[in-house]
């Protein structure tokens, strides 16, 4: 009943948007006179505030349409090269003829399964194409998916990752930001266990919860003091008629926004008061920042009530990774297989969604990796978008994690 009451709710205030718009448009209206008085700009700033609230943002686009290389602009676009029923493998090829002798690593970074789009990392993608043959899991909203397509649960995210990084082939190095970092260890260590000929040359694990016991954060907290069952009543719906996915039970993007929209609700909060400020003002620079950021981070997707629920059980209660228990179609996942892989931990010093030291856990279920094949680093003053996204990725981390792959890739070819 919630997600029907959520798409009622859309459907009732869309007379109400229609009427704002207009009004909008009035007020801005060059032709009326009003419009330049403070009350016709105040006017016209409530109405596109109250647009932006009550927008249903959709899957944004990437539009990375080019990156500088050695000085100069080379085209990119993004192609579809591996399809699978939840998840589309792409590729961000660039100008063949502009890039032509380059012999640059291959990258795969796995997104976020956790409520928002692929888009969300655009500038961690955007950072590596220049040096890197970037692909990216582009994953698919549960809400779109019919039931005939089955289930999809964390076993299947695990069978995903390893697929594509055979499809890749050998010397692929792989990054996993945020919630993508268990599945992603656990995808390296059943290849390792099964002998795999195409195992990852290297694994970068991002703000990810690998051990949700070290210094937990109120999402942790949350996760651990319900049962899983308040979970299962409380926020798993269905999935309503019209959409091609109806009747399929799902974690709505709805709910999983609203839970880190109140988290900092002030800061959102001062964040549209500042828009309506700004819209008054003809600050047009802060107004598509403030545009940019809100249309990639409201723009949410829905997850299979299976994967969201065996998740939660799995990683924030059972914590099984960390306690070796975790098991993959039945059999136990043991990180201690993982000999020929590096590994890279990266964690924000202010990140309030994995705490640090979550995501370091990893090198001490990792013990059979060479020392020299071990990288740790804190970014000082950000948090956890910050770990991934902006200045500071741009010019501290993601330096660091190239440094890592070149460093691994010339190990390996001594080794050859």
């Amino acid at each position: 009943m919630l997600y029907h009451a959520y798409e009622l709710t859309h459907a009732a205030v869309q007379p109400l948007r229609i009427q704002s718009d207009a009004m909008r448009r009035l007020y801005r209206s060059a032709l009326n006179p009003v419009a330049y008085t403070p009350v016709g700009k105040a006017v016209a700033a409530a109405c596109e505030v109250f647009e932006n609230v009550t927008r249903r943002y959709r899957k944004p686009e990437w539009s990375i349409d080019a990156v500088e290389i050695d000085g100069q602009a080379v085209a990119v676009e993004p192609k579809l090269v591996y399809g699978k029923l939840f998840c589309d493998l792409l590729h961000f090829k660039r100008d063949a003829e502009a890039t032509a002798g380059r012999k640059d690593p291959k990258v795969l970074i796995v997104a976020p399964l956790s409520g928002h789009y692929a888009t969300l990392l655009r500038g961690t993608v955007k950072a590596m194409i220049p040096e890197h043959e970037v692909f990216v899991t582009d994953w698919r909203d549960a809400r779109l998916m019919p039931l005939a397509y089955g289930r999809f649960d964390l076993d299947d995210f695990i069978d995903y990752v390893a697929e594509f990084i055979r499809f890749i082939g050998p010397d692929t190095h792989v990054i996993a930001v945020c919630q993508p970092s268990v599945p992603v260890l656990a995808a390296a260590a059943v290849m390792a266990a099964q002998g795999d000929p195409v195992q990852p040359a290297s694994m970068t694990l991002i703000g990810g919860p690998i051990d949700t016991r070290r210094n937990p954060t109120a999402v942790n907290d949350l996760a651990a003091s319900k049962p899983l069952s308040w979970f299962e009543h409380s926020v798993i719906s269905t999935v309503p008629f019209p959409h091609p996915g109806a009747l399929r039970p799902v974690y709505p993007g709805f709910l999983q926004l609203t839970g880190f929209m109140t988290m900092n609700l002030e800061r959102h909060m001062d964040a549209h008061a500042d828009l309506f400020r700004h819209l008054i003002e003809g600050d047009c620079d802060s107004v598509e920042q403030h545009q940019r950021f809100y249309e990639e981070y409201r723009s949410v997707m829905d997850l299979t009530a299976e994967f969201y629920l065996q998740t939660i059980k799995t990683v924030f209660q059972d914590h099984a990774l960390p306690e070796g228990k975790m098991r993959h179609r039945g059999e136990l996942v043991d990180c201690g297989e993982i000999r020929n892989t590096a590994l890279m931990t990266i964690e924000g010093e202010l990140d309030d969604i994995c705490g640090l030291g979550q995501t370091e856990a990893a090198h001490d279920l990792c013990r059979n990796i060479p020392q020299d094949d071990r990288h740790h680093y804190v970014q000082k003053d950000v948090g956890h978008y910050g770990v991934f996204n902006g200045r500071r990725w741009r010019e501290e981390i993601q330096p660091r994690l190239r440094n890592m792959i070149r460093t691994t890739e010339q190990r390996r070819q001594r080794l050859l």
